[in-house]
């Protein structure tokens, strides 16, 4: 049943696949920036879907409809710049005409993770059909009515049938299957999923993009504003209930501001709005699932065992609901805990004391994801960040700024990802480059009457010279 639900709609993008590619990027960028307005117009319902989805906070799911509009409006201002075909240096000046084009792929496979719902399969399916190709949502199981709203949308803005189709059932179930017949996939999910969906694209030889698993820090310099620091934290560390890729769940900070900033960021996380419902004054939900939510407290609870401290939170709350885990920030975590070094995925951020900036640097870096940093400083910031091994830092914020700017590239360095979302990069992956060279007057060869020699002996002496004008 799996395999036939992925026959039939493979099948459908493929029939669609001629049509569409050959309409105008401007016919599909004017798609794009219609389902955007929609989106907007749409924005109760969609969040709506997004709460039954994942009862995140209602701000939280907010978020996604933010992104995905300006998305759209990136897409749709830039993309026909960024696809039209290029004159390239030929061979021989005058006499070789070498054009680049960006030839749609075929059919994408968009694979998604649960947290965000809305705005990840709508980022990445809108450059997907922007580029030319068509689609096959692959939803996670738990997160449908985001995905259905998504596909109705498209079909208000115009995207004809069967260019963008939806399988319901999440990738265990259809992922193989979508593997095997795809063209290109996009996964978002974790390492370990990724590393076996990569491996099975490989095997195939076709692309794949994926955006993985982080254990992200969050770095205090000592000449960072404290007070914005520690409010900032709350944020980085508790957005959507720590359930998202980009959010910290480490902090290093600097000894000559340490006690300040704890004692601010316990203080502003204590602060905070818990809840449940579409009160849009909640600042945190409840986590997506009970699963979710063990998975979670075993990690503090493994911490605590072995000699953590728990400096506020650290507690299931069934009295908000029943999925409900309070804010965590937790001292003293070592790399023997379950969450010292791996993705907790949850409401938890361990804090430790460093000597020095360079320190930092050096506990920032030493870990084996590479997704998002970020620091705080007024001075420093952008020194720290050039020497930092992620895919995106972020300057006295601790996500939003990088995730949202649009025109930059988005996506992980060591095993949180290959490829990127955002910016050119994130379209042009769903193409490929064909160059078209004319040979003119004179082909690149010998001469009637010339011999090879000759024929060696003026190459040589061309490419020579057009080696010095290059």
């Amino acid at each position: 049943m799996a395999s036939t639900m992925i026959d039939e709609a493979v099948s459908r993008a493929r029939s669609a696949f001629p049509a569409w590619s050959n309409t105008t990027v401007r016919h599909r960028t004017t798609i794009a920036r219609r389902f955007g307005d929609l989106v907007l117009a749409n924005r109760d319902r969609i969040l709506d879907a997004i709460q039954t989805d994942t009862r995140k906070a209602r701000v939280n799911a907010l978020d996604e409809i933010l992104d995905v509009v300006g998305l759209c409006a990136y897409y749709a201002r830039k993309s026909p710049s960024i696809l039209r075909s290029r004159r390239r240096a030929g061979a021989i000046p005058i006499l070789t005409k070498a054009i680049e084009r960006h030839v749609p792929i075929g059919v994408v496979g968009v694979i998604t993770p649960w947290n965000y719902p809305f705005t990840l399969p709508a980022s990445d399916v809108i450059p997907a059909l922007i580029a030319g190709n068509t689609v096959v949502m692959l939803p996670d199981a738990a997160t449908p009515a985001s995905a259905d709203v998504i596909l109705d949308l498209l079909a208000q803005a115009g995207v004809p049938d069967g260019v963008v189709n939806l399988v319901h059932g999440g990738g265990r179930v259809h992922g193989p299957a979508l593997i095997g017949q795809a063209d290109f996939i996009m996964f978002t999910g974790s390492t370990a999923t990724g590393a076996l969906v990569a491996t099975q694209c490989a095997e195939r030889l076709i692309g794949f993009s994926g955006e993985l698993g982080g254990k992200n820090p969050l770095v205090v310099l000592d000449d960072a504003d404290v007070q914005r620091a520690a409010a900032g934290a709350v944020r980085a560390s508790f957005s959507n209930s720590g359930q998202l890729c980009v959010s910290t769940e480490r902090a290093y900070v600097h000894t000559d501001v340490f006690d300040e900033f704890i004692a601010a960021f316990v203080a502003h996380t204590e602060a905070m709005s818990l809840g449940d419902g579409t009160d849009w004054e909640i600042d945190m939900g409840p986590l997506i699932s009970e699963a979710q939510a063990e998975r979670v407290m075993s990690h503090i609870d493994d911490a605590v065992a072995k000699g953590a401290t728990v400096l506020t939170g650290g507690r299931r709350r069934p009295d908000i609901a029943p999925t409900f885990i309070e804010p965590t920030i937790l001292a003293g975590v070592t790399d023997d805990m379950i969450l010292g070094r791996n993705e907790t995925f949850g409401p938890v951020i361990s804090v430790q004391r460093v000597a020095s900036n360079d320190e930092a640097l050096q506990r920032a870096n030493d870990s084996e994801y590479g997704l998002n940093t970020s620091v705080w400083s007024r001075r420093r910031g952008t020194d720290f960040a050039n020497r930092v091994r992620s895919g995106t830092v972020t300057i006295n914020d601790g996500f939003s700024a990088s995730f949202a700017s649009h025109d930059a590239p988005m996506g992980g360095m060591k095993r949180s990802g290959i490829g990127r979302r955002h910016g050119s990069q994130g379209i042009l992956k769903y193409t490929d480059s064909q160059t078209v060279a004319q040979q003119r007057l004179l082909g690149i060869a010998p001469l009637p009457g010339q011999t090879n020699e000759q024929f060696a002996t003026l190459m040589t002496r061309a490419i020579g010279w057009l080696a010095k004008l290059r």
